[in-house]
């Protein structure tokens, strides 16, 4: 039996995540990407390759040691993008029958880009995990849009190759559902609701860092209820999009605690 892939844990997403650098042991480190996603590769070396920038072969090729075998990402690039893509088709196929195939379309498209699956890779803390040439790394390429959309797609590469296309049905199927659940609803506009009915007053939003470049900034709120009770938090592109998600989080939080009362 294949391991179906679900992430591990069931908290918020990794936010504010400490960066590696790779400064520990190769093998601690894949050793801590593999729990968070809940599957032990069997080639290590491909999930090596999915994390190894072209920065980093450039910077270490004529090096000692194994510089000389170094490969970068790119070919599993080019494989993800293609499996990602059937993927993602077949689960809104599936799950949408009575759906024409140009809305399928354009669902597939608010999830099957490079926002969505840098913010996925956000999501797993997979900037921390990669291996970058220090020029990419002091331009700030752990939080780069493109490189971390990159880096998701060579990641699910690595895992088709190291198992089955099956076993990724549930790493896909969460990546479908956090990008169009954030797309259709209103989460500050429920959140909004529910405190005002419940403790009479208003979310508060708070902005609590900024970073990436002036073109490519990445946004982290926190939410907090009218009394200062942080409820939940959240990152994206833009100010807006990372107060929605913050709401999201709080949702879910508040409904989990809902259920914890009830089950006591």
């Amino acid at each position: 039996m294949g391991q179906r892939l679900q992430l591990a844990g069931s908290g918020p997403p990794i936010l504010f995540s400490r960066l590696r650098f790779f400064l520990s042991t190769k093998i601690s480190l894949l050793g801590e990407l593999e729990e968070i996603l809940g599957y032990s590769f069997r080639n290590r070396e491909l999930l090596l390759q999915a994390l190894t920038h072209k920065s980093y072969v450039n910077e270490n090729r004529h090096k000692d040691g194994d510089g000389g075998n170094l490969i970068d990402n790119e070919r599993l690039e080019f494989l993800g993008d293609a499996v990602l893509e059937l993927l993602v088709s077949e689960y809104l196929y599936r799950q949408h029958p009575d759906k024409p195939e140009g809305e399928l379309s354009r669902m597939r498209s608010q999830i099957v880009n490079s926002e969505a699956l840098a913010r996925f890779a956000g999501k797993l803390g997979l900037g921390d995990f990669l291996r970058l040439g220090r020029g990419e790394e002091r331009q700030g390429g752990r939080l780069r849009t493109s490189l971390l959309a990159d880096a998701f797609e060579a990641l699910l590469a690595a895992l088709y190759l190291d198992s089955a296309m099956e076993n990724l049905q549930g790493l896909v199927e969460e990546l479908v559902t956090r990008e169009l659940v954030s797309s259709w609803v209103d989460y500050k506009s429920q959140l909004q609701e529910r405190l005002q009915e419940e403790v009479g007053r208003p979310p508060v939003y708070k902005l609590v860092a900024r970073q990436g470049a002036d073109h490519q900034p990445l946004f982290f709120v926190e939410v907090h209820d009218g009394y200062g009770r942080l409820l939940g938090a959240g990152d994206g592109t833009s100010r807006k999009s990372a107060e929605q998600r913050a709401a999201g989080d709080a949702l879910r939080s508040l409904q989990v605690d809902k259920q914890g009362d009830s089950d006591s």
